[in-house]
């Protein structure tokens, strides 16, 4: 397989693992990756598994005939990936092995040398030339092993991603990426979200074309849509709106609870609901949709003073991969001494970010009228958001919408006439009550005023403490004229034909300009209230606590440069050139202090 003109496919394909690294069930196969980049010096990309060694080889030796490889590049140690480092070797006995030195201290410990006459090592910025091509490499700390790098072919624009980017399933086999994608990151990256953030935003000042990942398919196309799942999952958001139910039953009193929460939960408008029983099901796949989704519900028995052990299995594996930012529910049962609710919540006491429902369901041994009650108003309290975003059953004149306003930030969304737009604003206030009216300042310089002006409309959408950085990247870093701020969802509208955020609000109101006031730099809006509605009851986020808590903190520390004050990007070097954007956040050098 031709990737470019020089960089050609050597990787293999294995259909005959059931299971991956022990544990993950993958019925299309695995694909082991390596590259060959063809230039004046020839340089092989990783190996493959040692089950493949003469076919790898092989691959290698009808790629490049008779030519001999200049260098092994070792971007990750895991045996699937370094296994035939040696046999490599034994064969190539002139080629140089480029790794970083943390990888060549894990050669000694899997073949017993470090390849000392070998050797070069190799960290974070160190270039190599092969030619025309420039290999540029980025380290990559606990994605997902301590001693991984990711190297950056300038010349031909390709970003070798070691497991970053990968996926379940063998090459010749034709399925979503996503979903397995998803199980993969999950279960294998998904502790290391922090990590997977950092190289992130090492990646987003390259220029990329294709990313070139150690399982899984070369991706070429649409690459803003992988980026972006790699950012939802590393920042532990919410990918879809839905609800999981996961749960185990002794002699199925707990499973009728359970498919009576899920009909109730699909007549109250949920978009989606997930079932596990998790004594059946792939735990895996259990734990992707718990990640994947906003709300979890988990529904089990008391076991021996504690609770069933699949059910431990599972809130295990969410744990030990950093599960936050998500609302929980509890369903126990019990025949005489329900504990079960307390030892689940007792589990997530170290997680970050969880929202526990006020009503837990408590059965003993079957439902009675007064567990049905619960289950209801369980019901009730998941679907509240959803029953306020649907016509017809929202409150549309909800008042007590105004009382999220403070000093906070908000999502200000407009519509041209030919798409939706949005912008982050921190000056909205009540000004009166009879009538209710609302003012709203916004810079002249931002679009969204342009759009305003000419429309007379607009929605106030209140943010909660819940919203990731993502959020003020997409609505506050690029400009609604050129970009589409919309563009990757399927938008919520109130009456006035504006959307509104499905995700990350309390309440949003539609306002209606009553009145413009020129402030010089800024216009001031004062609008009526045409529509109001609380969405759920979260805190909202204030200034504050968006500077606290989610705007990210810059790793200063032993660098020399400058950083961005919007968004922390750093640039490292003497002078700021005048002309410098921010390749995060857009902004000029204007936005930028100086390290000290």
């Amino acid at each position: 397989m031709n990737i470019t003109n020089d960089i050609k496919y050597i990787g293999v394909n294995d259909h005959k693992i059931d299971l991956f690294e022990g544990q993950y069930v993958v019925p299309n196969g695995m694909s082991y990756n390596s590259y060959v980049i063809m230039d004046e010096k020839i340089a092989i990309m990783d190996t493959v598994d040692a089950v493949f060694t003469h076919e790898w080889l092989d691959n290698i030796q009808n790629t490049i005939g008779g030519k001999k490889p200049d260098y092994l590049i070792i971007q990750h140690m895991e045996p699937d990936h370094s296994a035939n480092i040696m046999n490599f070797a034994k064969i190539y006995t002139d080629t140089k092995i480029v790794a970083s030195s943390k990888a060549f201290a894990m050669m000694k410990n899997f073949f017993g040398t470090d390849f000392a006459d070998k050797q070069i090592v190799v960290g974070e910025g160190d270039t190599l030339s092969l030619g025309k091509h420039n290999l540029t490499f980025v380290t990559a700390p606990m994605v997902h092993w301590p001693e991984v790098i990711v190297t950056y072919d300038s010349t031909d624009k390709v970003l070798f991603s070691a497991d970053g980017f990968g996926k379940f399933g063998a090459l010749d086999v034709e399925e979503d990426w996503a979903c397995e994608a998803r199980r993969y990151y999950i279960g294998i990256v998904g502790k290391y979200g922090a990590q997977v953030q950092s190289l992130l935003k090492k990646a987003a000042g390259l220029d990329i074309s294709a990313i070139c990942p150690l399982h899984g398919p070369i991706l070429k196309e649409n690459l803003g849509y992988y980026l972006g799942l790699y950012n939802t999952w590393s920042s532990y958001d919410v990918e879809d709106d839905g609800i999981v139910i996961a749960y185990t039953s002794v002699y199925g009193n707990t499973k009728k609870a359970v498919m009576l929460l899920a009909e109730k939960l699909k007549e109250n408008g949920c978009p989606k609901v997930v079932v596990n029983d998790l004594a059946r099901c792939d735990m895996a796949e259990a734990v992707e949709d718990a990640f994947r989704y906003g709300k979890l519900v988990l529904a089990t028995t008391t076991y021996n003073a504690e609770i069933f052990p699949f059910m431990r299995e599972f809130i295990n594996h969410l744990t030990e991969r950093n599960f936050q930012n998500r609302t929980v529910a509890f369903i126990e049962n019990g025949s005489w001494a329900p504990l079960a609710a307390k030892v689940m919540k007792g589990m997530f006491e170290k997680s970050k970010n969880l929202t526990y429902t006020e009503t837990t369901v408590k059965i003993l041994s079957a439902l009675n009228e007064e567990s049905m009650a619960q289950l209801n108003s369980l019901a009730d309290e998941l679907c509240k958001d959803y029953l306020a975003k649907q016509d017809s059953t929202a409150n549309k004149n909800d008042l007590t919408a105004l009382f999220n306003i403070g000093y906070g930030l908000y999502v200000v969304t407009s519509n041209d006439g030919k798409k939706d737009n949005g912008l982050i604003v921190n000056t909205v206030t009540q000004v009166t009550n009879t009538p209710n009216q609302i003012a709203v300042t916004i810079n002249k310089e931002n679009y969204s005023h342009h759009v305003i002006k000419q429309t007379g409309k607009m929605n106030i959408n209140c943010l909660t403490v819940d919203a990731p950085f993502s959020v003020f990247e997409k609505f506050g870093f690029v400009s609604g004229r050129n970009v589409d701020k919309f563009a990757d969802c399927e938008p919520l509208r109130s009456d006035n034909g504006l959307v509104f955020l499905p995700r990350h609000i309390n309440s949003f109101m539609s306002l209606k300009v009553e009145r413009y006031v020129d402030l010089d730099t800024h216009g001031m809006f004062i609008c009526s209230v045409a529509e109001a509605r609380v969405i759920s009851d979260r805190e909202t986020m204030t200034y504050t606590y968006y500077q606290n808590n989610v705007k990210p903190k810059p790793q200063t520390q032993g660098k020399k440069g400058y950083v961005c004050k919007i968004c922390g990007y750093i640039y490292e070097g003497e002078t700021l050139p005048e002309d410098f954007i921010c390749p995060l956040c857009k902004h000029g050098a204007a936005d930028f202090e100086e390290i000290k």
